[in-house]
């Protein structure tokens, strides 16, 4: 039981940081419809077939960006929670395929570089 409390804080470290980085992608993707919402409120006044068109297509595209972004953040978070509880579960084995995926890419690294050296 004693070696649990610290992988309770790092899991809770862990949480912290996916959530600030949840928020932070958040207040982007806000910041970018308020931006976008101001453009169409700044042309409402402009008369014109292609204004119009054009707002339109922004409108659209819009609604689109934010449905896509939601569903990328939910998979995301679906995604980390499955990975967390997968690590927690099986510790050993995501230890040892972490270990294995460093090697491989040590191995294409070092040979890499000694191709280019030659």
């Amino acid at each position: 039981m004693e070696y649990c409390l610290p992988l309770k804080r790092q899991t809770n470290r862990k949480h912290k940081n996916m959530d600030k980085h949840k928020h932070t992608e958040s207040h982007e993707t806000s910041t970018l419809a308020e931006d976008a919402s101001a453009l169409m409120a700044a042309t409402a006044d402009l008369a014109g077939e292609k204004v119009a068109e054009a707002r339109e297509r922004l409108a659209s595209a819009l609604e689109k960006a934010r449905e896509i972004a939601a569903r990328l953040r939910d998979k995301a978070v679906e995604t980390a929670k499955a990975t967390d509880k997968a690590v927690h579960k099986h510790p050993y084995k995501a230890v040892a395929i972490g270990f294995g995926v460093g090697m491989l890419i040590g191995v294409f690294i070092a040979r890499r570089s000694s191709r280019n050296s030659d």
